[in-house]
């Protein structure tokens, strides 16, 4: 499995159904443990005004600045929600992202990076971007861990069912699909986007 550096994992706005699914995108991977922050640490996707005022208003936060807030209940170790309205071209824009608050700066770094990241004049997704996005919006029966049929070092990695035409239907690799599989697994509205330099 990867580690997450900050990197948005959904394109669009998370509604209620998507944004409770993603709170645990990661619960079917093996050996779970306590001390998994490193997996969601940096994960964090846009939502809507009502998902962000409902979050608020679930349990007294953590703490409160002036444009986000946290959660008081953590996911794993030092890992919480916190939650962003952030101005964005003239718009309030809100977002659910994984801090790790024993780094007192996580919560200001992510900021900065979702504000940068939404800025951009030109919509584009990294390669990274469009893996996350799959891998966010593929129903669970259809997404796992490689196990014994893979070989020691792929074992614990992420994999998604992908139709092969007349090969029928296969388990693969989530990082080693082809643009192309990329293109196939991913909405419409989202294949053609330009292709945007990591950050």
């Amino acid at each position: 499995m990867t580690l997450s550096p900050i990197c948005k994992v959904f394109q669009g706005t998370a509604d209620r159904r998507q944004m409770f699914r993603m709170f645990d995108r990661h619960a079917q991977r093996p050996n779970r443990s306590p001390d998994d922050g490193a997996l969601y640490r940096g994960e964090w996707f846009e939502i809507g005004e009502a998902e962000y005022d409902t979050m608020l208003d679930i349990l007294p936060p953590l703490w409160v600045r002036s444009d986000m807030f946290a959660m008081r209940e953590f996911l794993t170790g030092s890992v919480t929600s916190v939650f962003f309205a952030l101005p964005i071209d003239n718009c309030i824009r809100y977002f659910h992202g994984y801090c790790d608050l024993s780094d007192r700066a996580s919560p200001g770094c992510m900021r900065a990076a979702i504000v940068e990241r939404e800025s951009r004049p030109v919509r584009a997704m990294t390669r990274e971007e469009r893996l996350e996005h799959i891998w966010s919006s593929t129903h669970d029966d259809y997404r796992g861990y490689a196990g014994e049929r893979f070989t020691e070092r792929q074992r614990g990695m992420r994999t998604v069912l992908f139709y092969g035409g007349q090969r029928g239907t296969m388990l693969k690799l989530l990082d080693e699909l082809t643009d192309a599989e990329i293109s196939a697994k991913l909405p419409v509205h989202l294949r053609y986007l330009p292709d945007a330099m990591a950050a």
